[in-house]
Parts: C-alpha cells; sequence; structure tokens
C-alpha cells in the first residue's frame, strides 16, 4: 500500500514539473541573429505527366477527320432531307426519320410483330417509339450514339449491328448482312419496305398482309370490284404499296413474293461480300458522291435520265473489281440496268393489263418522282387513283371516298391474290433504284417469275 501511495505521489510532481516547464514557455525569449540560408536539397522526382485534353480532341476534330467528314454529311440527304420536320410526333414514321426514335428503338430492340388489341378489336404494329422521342435531325449521333462517351476509339462504334426483324413480314423474315461486322445491318434498320395491311372486319381489321398466301393462292379474289365493302384484304388506293426502303430486301435477297418460276432464287456476290459502306461511303468523293454524303451517283435527285457521274471507287480502289474496274458503260454495269429496265418495263405491262386499255401505275415524268427513268414509262410504284390532295389526277375511283369528283371516275378494277404479288414485287425492284446492281440474280427472278405466275393465271 505504501509502494502505491509513493507511486501516485512521484507521478504527481512530474506532472506539476511539466506544468512549470510550459508555462515557462509562454513567455517570449529575445531575437536571435539571423541565420544564413540553408543548402538547396536534392532536385524532386518528375511526376507523371497528365492528359492534354485538347490534343486528344484533335485526334478526331482535325481538318482532315471530322470535319472532312462534317462537310461530307452536308451533300448527304440524311441532313438536309425535311422528313424529320415532317414527321417529327409521329411515333409510327419517326423510327427511321428522327435521332432519338431510331435510338430508342434500337435501345429497346423493339418487335415487329403484330399483335391483336382487344379493347380496340385492331391489329397493332408494335414497331414504334415513345412520343417524347419522336423527334430529332438525323446527325452523327444517330448512326455511332456513343459519340462523347469515352473520348477512345469505341465512341465510334455503330448504334446497331445486329440482324433486322423485317417490318413488312412482322419479323417472321429477318435480315443478317454479316460481312464488315454486320455494319450494314444498321442501314437495313431503317432502309427495309414497309408493311401492307388489311381493312377488312374486326377480326382481320389492321391486320398484316399474309404474304404467303399471295404467293400459294394466286387466283383469290383479293379486291372484288363489284363488293368492295366485302373486302377483307388490301384496300387499294394511291398509296396502296410497301413505302420506299426496298433496297435492304432486295440486297438480302428476301422479303420479296417468290413465284416459282423459269429463274431459281440466288443471290449476287454483292449480298455476302460487299457492304452497303463499300459502294455507298467510298473514297475518294466524286463530287457529291462518296464519303459521308453515301451517295454513289453526284447528283441531287435529278431523273436516272439526266446526264449523272458515278462514283466507283469503292467497286474498283478498294472493292472486288480492282482487277476489272467498271464503268458507266460497262458491261457489268450498263447491260446489268438495261437487261432488268426492260424486265421492269414486261411486268408493268402485265399488270396494267387489268386497266383494259389505261395502267393501274400510276407515271410521273416530273423530277420530283424519284424513280423517274427507272421505267420507261417513268412508274413511281403508286396507283393511278384519285386520291384528294395527293393525285388529284387520278384516273381510278377510290373504292372508299364517296366525294362527287371521285364518284365520276372509272371504277378500279377487280385484283387477284397474283396480282397483289405481282404489284408488290414491281415496287420492289423499282424501288430499290439500282436497276439490279444491287442483287442482280434476285431482281432478275422476282421479275421474269412474276410475269410467268401472270401468265399462268390466264392474266
Amino acid at each position: 500500500m505504501k509502494n502505491l501511495q509513493r507511486s501516485f505521489f512521484s507521478a504527481g510532481l512530474m506532472i506539476a514539473a511539466v506544468c512549470l516547464i510550459l508555462a515557462s514557455c509562454t513567455k517570449e525569449g529575445p531575437v536571435g541573429a539571423t541565420g544564413a540560408t540553408g543548402a538547396a536539397g536534392p532536385t524532386g522526382k518528375d511526376g507523371t505527366n497528365g492528359k492534354d485534353a485538347t490534343e486528344n480532341c484533335k485526334q478526331c476534330h482535325a481538318k482532315a477527320v471530322v470535319d472532312a467528314i462534317a462537310t461530307e454529311f452536308e451533300m448527304s440527304k440524311h441532313n438536309w432531307g425535311t422528313t424529320a420536320f415532317e414527321e417529327a410526333g409521329n411515333t409510327s414514321c419517326t423510327p427511321c426519320h428522327a435521332q432519338k426514335a431510331f435510338i430508342y428503338v434500337c435501345t429497346n430492340n423493339t418487335p415487329t410483330a403484330f399483335t391483336y388489341n382487344a379493347t380496340t378489336k385492331k391489329w397493332e404494329n408494335p414497331y414504334v417509339t415513345a412520343a417524347s422521342d419522336a423527334i430529332g435531325e438525323i446527325s452523327c449521333f444517330t448512326c455511332h450514339s456513343s459519340l462523347h462517351t469515352t473520348y477512345g476509339a469505341t465512341d465510334l462504334a455503330l448504334t446497331s449491328v445486329a440482324p433486322v426483324a423485317m417490318t413488312m413480314w412482322g419479323g417472321a423474315k429477318t435480315i443478317n448482312l454479316t460481312q464488315g461486322g454486320g455494319k450494314s445491318n444498321l442501314c437495313a434498320k431503317c432502309h427495309q419496305p414497309r408493311p401492307l395491311t388489311c381493312s377488312g372486319p374486326a377480326a382481320n381489321d389492321s391486320r398484316l398482309l399474309n404474304y404467303d398466301s399471295v404467293k400459294n393462292f394466286p387466283n383469290v379474289v383479293m379486291f372484288d370490284s363489284a363488293a368492295p365493302n366485302n373486302n377483307k384484304w388490301v384496300r387499294p388506293s394511291y398509296r396502296m404499296h410497301i413505302h420506299y426502303g426496298a433496297v435492304s430486301g432486295v440486297y438480302a435477297g428476301m422479303g420479296a413474293i417468290e413465284y416459282p418460276g423459269s429463274v431459281s432464287y440466288s443471290n449476287s456476290p454483292h449480298t455476302t461480300v460487299a457492304t452497303c459502306q463499300d459502294c455507298h461511303m467510298a473514297d475518294p468523293m466524286t463530287g457529291v458522291a462518296g464519303g459521308h454524303s453515301f451517295n454513289v451517283r453526284n447528283a441531287k435527285e435529278t431523273p436516272l435520265s439526266s446526264s449523272t457521274t458515278w462514283n466507283f471507287n469503292g467497286c474498283n480502289v478498294t472493292g472486288c473489281h480492282a482487277a476489272s474496274p467498271i464503268d458507266a458503260n460497262s458491261a457489268k454495269w450498263k447491260g446489268t440496268r438495261t437487261e432488268i429496265k426492260g424486265l421492269l418495263d414486261a411486268l408493268a405491262l402485265k399488270i396494267n393489263a387489268a386497266g383494259s386499255g389505261h395502267d393501274l401505275l400510276h407515271a410521273d415524268a416530273a423530277a420530283t418522282n424519284l424513280w423517274a427513268g427507272v421505267t420507261t414509262k417513268n412508274y413511281d410504284g403508286y396507283m393511278d387513283i384519285y386520291g384528294a390532295g395527293t393525285n388529284d389526277a387520278g384516273y381510278w375511283r377510290d373504292p372508299y371516298n364517296t366525294s362527287a369528283i371521285n364518284l365520276t371516275k372509272p371504277k378500279f378494277p377487280s385484283l387477284k391474290f397474283v396480282q397483289m404479288g405481282a404489284i408488290i414485287n414491281f415496287q420492289f425492284c423499282l424501288r430499290e433504284y439500282s436497276l439490279g446492281i444491287h442483287n442482280t440474280q434476285y431482281v432478275r427472278a422476282l421479275l421474269t417469275n412474276s410475269v410467268e405466275a401472270l401468265n399462268a393465271a390466264g392474266l
């Protein structure tokens, strides 16, 4: 116990002594003499160099790279076309005409299979965008939606290279162009034919036309001119067509009505060897053709019959024809186009025979017709049926329009399935625009066999 007391006592003395010392330190002593500066220490190790953001941007934003691409893009209809404004807010059209809508359907893998709505008692095409995304001009960020994310090479990745379920077939057929890492699928996502839908009773209303029936039952009457209100299939009208983007279906060799006939269905080498970009983005540019203009033809929406030049660099410089270059007078170019134009004219003649002296197909020689010059009579793929504000000069009566001017016109003729199939195939091969260059073998078979199918039906 005494030892413990002594320990506490000793500790107390020590604490007291420390306090006295600290107290005395609070008084400032006299200032000492200024001493000499000490010697400099050794040089420190250099730190790691930082990244120069400005120089990193210049890897792309240089005169020969993005600046050049932006200038080329100004020549593209993707840039100067007005459809993005015309269709803004339209949820079913903007997936191919507006930037945000396109990204939406790609990101959400929006399906194309029609579904039945029990409430409205109609069939619906689900390939639409959200109303909030039905807007936006086509720009760099449409095809390269990852731009300015990592600021590396991955920023240039394409928005989609996935196989494309065809909207025309409600997803029953899929386009998958695997060459070049599937980059042609990006183009096919929009440049594909649109569906034809029925307008019959509730059970069939807005339902996708059964294209297999069109092929397999050629003599079934699709439209009866004597009883138009009994029609349960597609209603004939000025705009009875597959829209404008048939090219990917032709290029892939699928999607049309493949009637059996004397010509077997096969594909040209382009289908598996070339990409859309090989020819439509060829370098160097020729006028407004090539690069990010996406043009092959050095012209801006003038008829094919007009004077023009073509950019064959994608075919000859880096493509399959380098060993034997082609030009506008080559047999593979000029000969093929002449042949296919003749086949289009022949099929048009057979389709128009139903009019007993007046064409069913609409013709337009004006420069505004994108397909002027593709056929001898300048057909555009529409039907020559009256349409207020769209085809006021239409020859045939719209079967479902009761206006006084419409009722003065001749009744539109009855159509069998085989005639409808021929019209679809004509539109396919007309509106792919290249006169068979994209896929000569497939187009040749479609046109030849469609004429034979009409003959076999006694038409």
